[in-house]
């Protein structure tokens, strides 16, 4: 038992480490090799989830838009069985229209945690809650307190 564990542990490891290539390049192919078709997304400020590949497709779209160069680097994960927690940090440039604010030209750095179910090796669920707060006030769009 404790060795299927590990295992899982380990393959779902490994699978983040190529779901971060993914959302950093948005290579659709990667897409349905990762997500499942079922996929439901929750998205902090959308009133309905978005669904499958193309949902995520369009999650990483709304972001590039805006920070046409963001990267997401993977700071640290928990894993328990086919649930893993992930928090990300998030580096780009602002340099397209963001939740109505326009391009500044600034850098940003905000954290974001991630909560993914798994199914059968592909991504069935995420609920993300990244630091919009942050990110607004870096941008200009909020002031700082």
């Amino acid at each position: 038992m404790q060795a299927q564990r590990r295992a899982t542990s380990d393959a779902n490891r490994q699978f983040m480490k190529r779901f971060v290539d993914f959302i950093n390049t948005a290579d659709p192919g990667m897409s349905t090799e990762l997500v499942s078709p079922d996929a439901v997304f929750h998205v902090p400020g959308r009133a309905q989830p978005v669904h499958g590949p193309a949902g995520y497709l369009e999650i990483i779209g709304m972001m590039r838009s805006g920070f046409p160069d963001i990267q997401w680097t993977l700071e640290e994960t928990v894993i328990e069985g086919d649930i893993i927690a992930a928090r990300y940090t998030m580096r780009g440039t602002h340099r397209g229209p963001f939740f109505g604010v326009p391009p500044t030209g600034k850098k940003i750095a905000v954290q974001a945690l991630n909560i993914y179910r798994l199914s059968r090796g592909k991504i069935v669920s995420e609920v993300g809650q990244p630091d919009l707060l942050g990110l607004m006030q870096q941008i200009g769009g909020l002031p700082h307190p």
